[in-house]
């Protein structure tokens, strides 16, 4: 063949390929593949080199094309008007964008010619203006459309107003507050919100729209991430005003720890309320509105989400880090203990809107900040331990009675256990094993983690009372302290949710320690004074034996019975029935002995003459006495009443 036939057949297989292939450049590598099969000649080398090689006429028609486009788009990218004041100049500029974007799209594939790459350059340098214009266009929107749905005035105008965050009367006074010049700066506190069943439509229907528009030509013309972008820094700016009028502050971990717990508290509290409208309310409705905005375009609308909520839930998790990560104070409990319940309660919230690739981190910081405030927890009750451990022997109160570390572990526990199921939880998860606990019996090896660790503080507390017990010198003000103590811890015990914990069996045996502790105080105080008034007459004495001895043996009681009273009326019993039983106890054994005693003594005849000499107190006398005692008439009876 040829020289020019051959040409002729080759610019034949060109116009096939360029013909069929025209829309599709997968269809026009096919075919060429096809014709390289059939002959050598028809290489996709050798056609490929040549398909570029575009008629002039072709390229005129395309450069005729972008100017009437660039007539067209200039029109409204150079205008100092708003174009979305026009509905139907916005219609035209999209239309205009659409035909530039479709005439990229489709000379794109023949960007090898050099006469079709020069007009490329000229279109994407008009598409890149017009796309500016959009970006400008789409932030005048956002801006304009937040002004006219400011969040209060949306809140304002739902039907469940008397539960949202922001309440309008509160709003208007501290409006003529700043008009008055009292306050400038002044931010309204947010009420408590009890309905979190709220969507906010920040922006009005027929913006949403056409921020949709101008949303979907900026993806299609390469500028979706500077669209999320622009969408991204006007919502964050709604976000993080919505997060200041619920009162939070902005506050790094340093300003968190160096703050007085007092205000800390209040942080917390305000903390706990803006958590729950940012996760329930605000960020769910900014879930909605990127989905209508990008709707189409789930991965812009994601990134958009990503980057319109991270810097407002990064302060929230930053926040209950600090806490978590802070002093490990006991009476901190409490209050960490609510950030942890928050927490918890919003993992669902963060599991359901963090999600996607870009925001998925978000979602496995905040249970990682939920597992590290379980932890702080544990610790706090590992302090409490120590705490415990710490409170010196020596501190024993001076007149037996109730001492501030029984009265402090015993209402910190019956407080905590207000929140058994979280403790249950926590000690669950980051308890330490059974066999990390000294003496526990294998009654606990069956329950759960947190009787466990109830039942060693109880192990700690009591070892520490039995060490401050040794430090008085009467045996007998050793046993009524403890009778005190462990009166007082059982009863905090019975009526409250740590008896359900430690059970019945618990309470039984410590019940019966009070009783031996009672018997003790009895042995070791009252057994001496009885024994005056036994009287051994095996008839070796003669009658002024008998008379000498029982005088003696009088004498001896009385002042034996004296310096009990004396001593023991100073001494302290908190509880009134305690003291009572003490009481009955002791008139049980000493006024029989003393009622036989004086019988006999007065039956003796050089004795009942001159009876009253020598007897100094009557049955009732006696009864007097002894309802004197533990009154706690002097020391520091002032700090043993109960609570």
């Amino acid at each position: 063949m040829s020289e020019n036939g051959e040409e002729k057949l080759l610019a034949v297989a060109r116009h096939i390929a360029k013909t069929l292939g025209h829309n599709n450049n997968n269809m026009a590598d096919d075919i060429l593949q096809i014709f390289s099969n059939f002959d050598g000649r028809f290489s996709k080398e050798n056609l490929s080199d040549k398909v570029v090689e575009t008629d002039p006429r072709t390229c005129a028609t395309l450069d005729h094309s972008l100017k009437n486009l660039d007539r067209r788009i200039s029109l409204y990218v150079s205008s100092d008007n708003p174009i979305w004041a026009d509905s139907a100049d916005a219609g035209a500029f999209l239309d205009a964008v659409d035909d530039l974007i479709a005439a990229v799209a489709e000379w794109s594939h023949l960007s090898a010619d050099k006469s079709v790459a020069t007009c490329l350059v000229r279109a994407e340098d008009m598409l890149q203006h017009a796309m500016f214009r959009l970006e400008d266009e789409f932030r005048s929107l956002m801006e304009r459309g937040g002004e006219s749905f400011d969040l209060t005035q949306s809140y304002r105008n739902n039907d469940s107003t008397e539960n949202l965050p922001f309440d309008s009367e509160e709003d208007e006074e501290i409006d003529d507050e700043a008009r008055n010049g009292e306050e400038e700066d002044l931010i309204p506190v947010a009420l408590p919100v009890t309905d979190y069943d709220i969507v906010i439509d920040a922006l009005p229907s027929g913006t949403i729209n056409d921020l949709h528009e101008i949303a979907k030509r900026m993806v299609a013309g390469g500028f979706g991430k500077e669209c999320s972008h622009v969408y991204s820094s006007c919502r964050r700016e709604f976000l993080e005003e919505s997060l200041s009028r619920l009162g939070l502050q902005k506050l790094s971990i340093e300003d968190v720890h160096k703050m007085p717990w007092q205000d800390l508290e209040d942080e917390i509290e305000r903390w706990i309320k803006a958590s729950n409208v940012a996760l329930k309310i605000l960020f769910p409705s900014e879930r909605r509105l990127c989905d209508r905005v990008f709707f189409g375009f789930s991965s812009a609308a994601d990134f958009s989400f990503m980057e319109v909520c991270r810097g407002s839930t990064v302060q929230l998790l930053n926040f209950a880090d600090a806490v978590a990560i802070g002093s490990r104070s006991p009476e901190r409990l409490f209050k960490i203990l609510d950030v942890f319940e928050t927490l918890r309660d919003l993992i669902s919230e963060f599991e359901s809107l963090f999600c996607d690739q870009y925001s998925v981190s978000l979602r496995n910081e905040a249970i990682t900040i939920w597992k590290r405030l379980g932890e702080s927890i544990r610790g706090i009750f590992m302090e409490l331990e120590n705490l415990i451990r710490r409170d010196p022997a020596k501190a024993a109160v001076p007149n037996g009675g109730l001492h501030p570390i029984t009265r402090y572990v015993m209402n910190y526990l019956r407080a905590a256990c207000r929140s058994r199921q979280t403790l249950e939880q926590v000690f669950e998860d980051y308890g330490h094993p059974l066999k990390d606990y000294p003496r526990v019996d294998d009654r606990m090896h069956s329950s759960s983690s947190m009787s466990v660790q109830m039942d060693w503080i109880m192990e700690l507390l009591e070892s520490n009372l039995e060490a401050k017990s040794k430090i008085y010198k009467d045996p007998a003000l050793c046993y009524v302290f403890l009778m005190n103590n462990g009166r007082y811890i059982v009863q905090k015990t019975i009526d409250s949710e740590l008896g359900a914990l430690l059970g019945d069996d618990w309470i039984k045996k410590h019940t019966m320690k009070i009783r031996l502790y009672h018997m003790q105080y009895q042995r070791s105080s009252w057994n001496k004074v009885i024994g005056f008034l036994k009287v051994e007459n095996n008839g070796t004495l003669q009658p002024n034996g008998v008379a000498k001895s029982m005088k003696e043996k009088l004498k001896s009681f009385n002042m034996g019975f004296d310096d009990i009273c004396r001593v023991q009326s100073l001494w302290f019993v908190y509880d009134e029935q305690l003291r009572e039983e003490i009481r009955v106890s002791i008139e049980k054994i000493l006024l029989p002995a003393y009622g036989n005693f004086i019988a006999r003594f007065q039956s003796v005849p050089e004795l009942g003459k001159n009876g009253d000499k020598y007897i100094k107190y009557g049955t009732e006398d006696i009864e007097v006495r002894l309802n004197d005692l533990f009154q706690g008439s002097g020391g520091s009876t002032g700090s043993q009443k109960r609570s």
